[in-house]
């Protein structure tokens, strides 16, 4: 199947700007010299497909990436300008796809263990321990014990105090309606809490909702964590037990997160996504967006822009 090469601009990028961008990839080889180019849009964002005959998906995001580098080097567009890569054809074909996405700091603008830390006085001290793990300098199941033991004795009042605050990333909403109206299916697998995820999945109507559960006792937190935890290798369990579940081939999946916990869903998907994510996440994704829209990954692989 022949793979394509995608241009998605951040929001208000000018327009000259991205037709130039296009017409330095097409000098530089990137983009066949016979291909035609028709540039959409998308919520204030440009969008760029250009069909990629007899090409190896990985050799041409490779070439992707190295020609944005340079790009980026030359002072041409910065990093947050654009979002490129290649798209395999057993993805973009597919009758139908899975995306699996993190939520913290990828559904959600927040860390909830941040918020809820906050309520016990202890937030920059969990802060940086959530920071570290991100990076993926501490092991994600002991760290969560230890942050999550920091509140215990809080009332599960907090939790609904919490829920309130909670604010989707810019573009979740569409993202997910954009998936479901072509038929799709759309899951999250979260580090965080089951108690706070459950009410945003009922709010998108998720597929499916997977995260840790809180232990509670006489109505108040006991500082711990009940069942398996979800670490990165849960992630990419789920992942795979859904796509099973929907009979669709990880060809044809995708999986979105921001840091060091979503590395193996993100490496096993058909497309993995890096969202605004940690340097040991970026290096290792299909796809990278450092702007603050995460619909874009609609953008990358549905095709249903006028």
């Amino acid at each position: 199947m022949a793979s394509s090469l995608v241009f998605v601009s951040r929001p208000s990028l000018p327009r000259d700007n991205f037709e130039t961008l296009l017409s330095s990839a097409r000098t530089a080889g990137l983009i066949p010299a016979d291909a035609e180019v028709t540039i959409r849009t998308s919520s204030e964002r440009l969008v760029a497909k250009i069909a990629l005959d007899h090409s190896d998906t990985r050799t041409a995001r490779q070439a992707a990436a190295q020609f944005l580098s340079a790009q980026v080097v030359s002072g041409a567009v910065a990093e947050s300008d654009i979002c490129l890569t290649a798209i395999d054809g057993a993805l973009s074909e597919a009758k139908q796809l899975l995306l699996v996405m993190d939520v913290d700091s990828t559904l959600i603008k927040q860390e909830v263990i941040e918020l809820l830390a906050a309520h016990a006085g202890r937030e920059q001290e969990v802060a940086e321990v959530t920071e570290a793990a991100m990076r993926g300098e501490l092991d994600f199941a002991q760290s969560l014990i230890q942050r999550v033991a920091t509140l215990k004795g809080l009332p599960i009042s907090v939790l609904a105090e919490v829920g309130e605050r909670i604010i989707f990333s810019d573009g979740a909403r569409e993202l997910v309606q954009r998936f479901h109206a072509a038929g799709h299916k759309v899951g999250v697998v979260s580090g965080g809490f089951q108690q706070i995820l459950d009410p945003l999945a009922t709010q998108l109507n998720l597929d499916h909702a997977l995260a840790n559960t809180l232990g509670i006792k006489d109505s108040v937190l006991d500082g711990t964590v009940h069942g398996k935890i979800v670490d990165r290798a849960t992630k990419e369990e789920m992942l795979r037990a859904w796509a099973a579940e929907h009979q669709i081939e990880m060809a044809a999946t995708i999986a979105a997160g921001d840091g060091a916990n979503d590395l193996d869903m993100v490496t096993a998907a058909g497309l993995g996504v890096a969202f605004n994510a940690k340097p040991a996440l970026k290096q290792q994704a299909g796809a990278q967006i450092n702007f603050s829209r995460l619909d874009v990954i609609a953008d990358l692989v549905l095709d249903d822009l006028n």
